[in-house]
């Protein structure tokens, strides 16, 4: 089965690519500029982004948006991570929570649209976490932002960035299993 993936983010293609490979479906990207509406919801950014999509594409269709929320900030920045990275960056962000508690989560929601369907279907993820004080690791393949830099997964004691490929991937086996966009989505379709 092929999957067209309306993204601009590889790096989103391929967390999603290695969720459903075992089960023969290819994720094939689909670079789109799309209209996200103003919300702090990632479910409603989603819903927008797969009915524009789906116009273009007319094939089984997914969009993902994702969010990052910090509690001690009532949820700032949510939906608008992308925006507080260019303009106040990850030193920012620190020092916004600086004393302050760290918790805080990313959360994801996938939109999944084809022909059989009259509207979207909608699967949606946590990860739950702690800031760090400070950026450690790098940029890796893996990773969808740089945030990874500063997150530390919940049952971990590195952020992501510091984490071998090989260690992000026990990881993501571990905890993420139960909470992969990927397998609900596999899922969903198997039993169509």
């Amino acid at each position: 089965m092929e999957i067209y993936f309306a993204t601009n983010n590889s790096r989103k293609v391929a967390s999603l690519q290695r969720d459903l490979e075992k089960h023969n479906v290819s994720i094939i990207q689909c670079p789109l500029d799309l209209i996200e509406p103003r919300s702090s919801d990632v479910k409603e950014i989603a819903s927008a982004k797969i009915q524009q999509a789906y116009k273009i594409i007319q094939n089984p269709t997914v969009v993902v948006d994702a969010g990052f929320y910090i509690d001690c900030l009532n949820g700032f920045p949510g939906a608008f991570v992308n925006f507080a990275l260019e303009t106040i960056g990850l030193e920012g962000i620190l020092n916004l929570v600086k004393e302050k508690p760290r918790n805080c989560e990313f959360r994801e929601c996938l939109a999944y649209m084809d022909t059989k369907l009259s509207g979207p279907i909608f699967f949606s993820a946590n990860v739950k976490g702690m800031l760090f004080d400070e950026p450690r690791g790098t940029i890796q393949p893996h990773l969808w932002s740089k945030l990874g830099l500063i997150f530390i997964p919940e049952g971990s004691q590195k952020t992501a960035g510091e984490m071998t490929f090989d260690e992000y991937t026990e990881w993501r086996k571990i905890s993420r299993e139960k909470n992969s966009l990927g397998r609900q989505l596999y899922e969903w379709i198997s039993k169509r």
